[in-house]
């Protein structure tokens, strides 16, 4: 991509071009903002660094390129964390600095900043670059600190201090001196007090006078006076006011190879200065469909619109599919497009709106028309519609059509409250892979954590793995750690489920491979946090493998971690369940027998959580037809296993089963967030005939048992795949039930 590198003078923003060109990218201009007057020399900005600003004009010359430059009229006046566009915000001007430039530059595609731990920072540059359709860079995000600065030293990085605002750190004495010469005493800075050693709290600031970026010349500080703000205090504030510089030619190149000097500017190119006039916008650039326009859709007969909803107030899951294939439809977009107003109307009706949702599984027909389901999807769910975050996603390919249903399926996660925290990083980085536009990499709500399905995506270019399957779980299982790390947990010790779906284009040795990897994964992983001296209770999670046709990319896996993030570090945990007294309704006849334990995973924290992936395998089916009918089971018709009777008797077994595991742990079926049931659309059965057995055995279930209760619409979704399992080794469930409960 063809990127303008926006430049404080700082270190940072000059690593990051740096790693920009090292990842491929191509550094075509320079942005920079400064003071509206030239003899201050710092301002009163929670976004900007300016102190040095005199001396930025020269990296033009230095770097031989066009260098955009804005006198900042705004102030800090939008001050929460998530930026809304805000007239006179300070914002406004960069946003005014990167349109002119995308102007005049029509082929920048990218915006490179050196964000390395603000929040703050980072998403006012990624709403800047989101309103202009900019991909933002940001390649330092979440990196090790003491690594970063080592890298910038080896990597020849010149720059002196001119700002220091901590404890230990004395202008008379530091002020000025390069960061080689002060990275010794920065780290015994942060034994003692804790500082960011790349001044990421505020410590200090610096000023670039050469790196391997300056081709044409290098500058040198002749004079300079400092300036104290806040004199014999603990932590004297002092800065650097530049009286007299320099630049000094580059004589000869520097050492690079062939493909690096193409990359970093030539000597030859000679940089230019424009200044950016013009006032700030007075109002927010982005645009709203129009109702008019949202509810131009195709109306669907409500008799083929199916709804499912968990019967929990503060927190349940919707669903809607459409029963057939809309004969009508252009394709994914537009059942997409009916299904989602289906589901906003549901929400509006309860008092909630898509703000509310928390988490959402897109289902689609066909990931070729995976471009155009996307431009539907946002064209109802907005960051505008979702102030406190947007919702986590996972999107696939299911066989809806093979199961006589439209191209999209859509399930949502709602709670009542706006208690949640969103992580939503749209910048391309090292950390974790980037979400850009209406989806977030993880959303906690009330210390459950929703994490969004990850690929095996390398972060910093966001293409797949390209050495197999099993290559491609483990860096899913990276990037997952990633994220889980951002809420100081690790997928490791934390887990409650891993669902793992599996591309059917992937060969069974390879799905095998998969699984060995995640086993081996997870126990080093635990090892390490073990190591660290980590005190959180480990749990053991339950393991869900899933074979769909086609995954986003198309990946070859995708891993949707669910976690446990306790406010209480102490809070109790337990893996498995034996089964103890408990008072279950003698329903149709079971018994408990040995065998049901093989069929059943749970993963439970006392009082909290009841998570549960119910496997039923043809062997299964045999045995529940035998002990339901009273029958011999080598009397049973094995060749005929999905038979509707059996099918029957197996819907009332796996209700049975699943009000038998969650009775015994404490929790009720109103304590259901979702349950999703699983069915291979090889097996013959209809979907349509799988739901009503269903809904039977849960109405039959409450007629036995009074504390049990049924509403109008069904608190199960039925999910059409390929195929499914408790092993990647063996997806060839007749049935496959997951339950998640959550007392508040």
């Amino acid at each position: 991509m063809k990127v303008v590198a926006l430049v404080s003078g700082g270190k940072d923003s000059c690593y990051a071009m740096m790693k920009c060109i090292e990842y491929g990218h191509e550094i075509v201009a320079l942005a920079n903002l400064m003071p509206a007057d030239d003899s201050v020399d710092e301002l009163d900005s929670f976004m900007y660094q300016t102190v040095g600003h005199q001396i930025i004009a020269s990296y033009a010359e230095c770097m031989g390129l066009p260098l955009f430059r804005r006198r900042i009229q705004g102030s800090t006046r939008h001050q929460t964390l998530n930026y809304k566009t805000t007239p006179g915000d300070e914002v406004e001007d960069m946003f005014v600095l990167l349109n002119e430039v995308k102007r005049q530059i029509p082929s920048i595609t990218a915006v490179s900043s050196g964000a390395i731990a603000s929040d703050y920072q980072r998403l006012r540059v990624e709403s800047v670059c989101s309103r202009l359709g900019l991909v933002s860079l940001a390649y330092l995000w979440k990196q090790d600190q003491s690594l970063l600065l080592h890298e910038m030293i080896t990597n020849r990085i010149w720059a002196i201090t001119v700002k220091v605002a901590a404890i230990g750190l004395v202008p008379s004495k530091h002020l000025g001196k390069g960061i080689a010469f002060l990275n010794t005493h920065l780290h015994k800075l942060k034994e003692l007090y804790g500082i960011n050693v790349c001044g990421e709290g505020g410590e200090y600031e610096t000023l670039t006078l050469d790196c391997p970026l300056f081709g044409n010349a290098r500058i040198v500080l002749d004079e300079f006076q400092i300036v104290l703000h806040s004199p014999g205090s603990i932590a004297s504030v002092g800065v650097i006011h530049p009286l007299a510089f320099h630049l000094e030619n580059k004589e000869t190149a520097i050492s690079l190879s062939n493909n690096d000097k193409a990359n970093y500017s030539s000597p030859e190119k000679k940089g230019s200065v424009f200044e950016v006039q013009g006032d700030c916008p007075q109002r927010s650039e982005a645009t709203c469909q129009s109702n008019a326009e949202r509810n131009n859709l195709v109306e669907v007969r409500d008799d083929i619109i199916y709804i499912s909803r968990t019967k929990k107030d503060n927190i349940f899951s919707i669903c809607c599919w459409l029963q057939d294939s809309c004969k009508n439809s252009a394709g994914s977009h537009e059942d997409l497009a009916i299904v989602l107003k289906h589901i906003e109307s549901q929400l509006t009706g309860y008092g909630f709106g898509w703000g509310h949702v928390l988490y959402i599984h897109l289902y689609i027909a066909d990931m070729n028309e995976f471009a155009m389901v996307n431009e539907t999807y946002v064209r109802f769910i907005t960051q505008e519609k979702c102030p406190f975050g947007v919702p986590s996603r996972s999107t696939i390919e299911l066989p809806l059509l093979q199961a006589s249903l439209g191209k999209a399926y859509i399930e949502v996660l709602v709670a009542s409250d706006n208690s949640k925290n969103v992580l939503h990083v749209q910048s391309i980085s090292s950390w974790a892979p980037s979400c850009i536009g209406p989806y977030s990499q993880a959303t906690l709500h009330k210390e459950i954590l929703h994490m969004a399905g990850q690929l095996g995506l390398d972060p910093a270019t966001m293409t797949l793995c390209n050495e197999g399957p099993s290559a491609e779980l483990e860096q899913a299982l990276e990037n997952s750690e990633a994220v889980a790390n951002v809420f100081n947990c690790s997928i490791s010790t934390s887990a409650i489920v891993f669902t793992i779906y599996c591309s059917a284009n992937t060969p069974l040795p390879e799905r095998l491979e998969i699984q060995e990897k995640q086993d081996c994964f997870l126990k080093y992983m635990r090892l390490l946090q073990l190591e660290k001296g980590s005190k959180c209770k480990i749990l053991y999670p339950i393991f869900l493998y899933v074979l769909v046709p086609d995954l986003p990319k198309r990946a070859s896996v995708e891993v949707k971690p669910i976690l446990f993030v306790p406010e209480d570090t102490e809070t109790a945990v337990t893996s498995v369940q034996n089964p103890n007294s408990f008072t279950v309704a003698n329903c149709w006849g079971f018994q408990h027998a040995q065998w049901h334990d093989s069929c059943i995973q749970k993963c439970v924290v006392s009082g909290k959580i009841c998570a549960v992936i119910l496997s039923i395998t043809e062997d299964h089916v045999a045995k529940i037809g035998s002990e339901s009918l009273g029958v011999n089971e080598k009397d049973v018709d094995h060749h005929n296993s999905v038979s509707k009777g059996n099918m029957e008797r197996v819907s009332r077994f796996c209700v049975y089963l699943l009000d038998k595991g969650i009775i015994e742990n404490g929790f009720s079926w109103e304590d259901t967030m979702n349950l999703r049931i699983y069915f291979p659309t090889n097996s013959g059965i209809q979907m349509e005939t799988l739901s009503l057995l269903f809904k039977n055995a849960m109405n039959e279930l409450a007629e036995m048992d009074q504390r049990v209760e049924i509403g109008k619409e069904p608190i199960f979704n039925i999910v059409p795949v390929l195929g499914s399992g408790s092993s990647a080794a063996s997806m060839d469930n007749i049935i496959t039930c997951e339950l998640f409960a959550r007392k508040f």
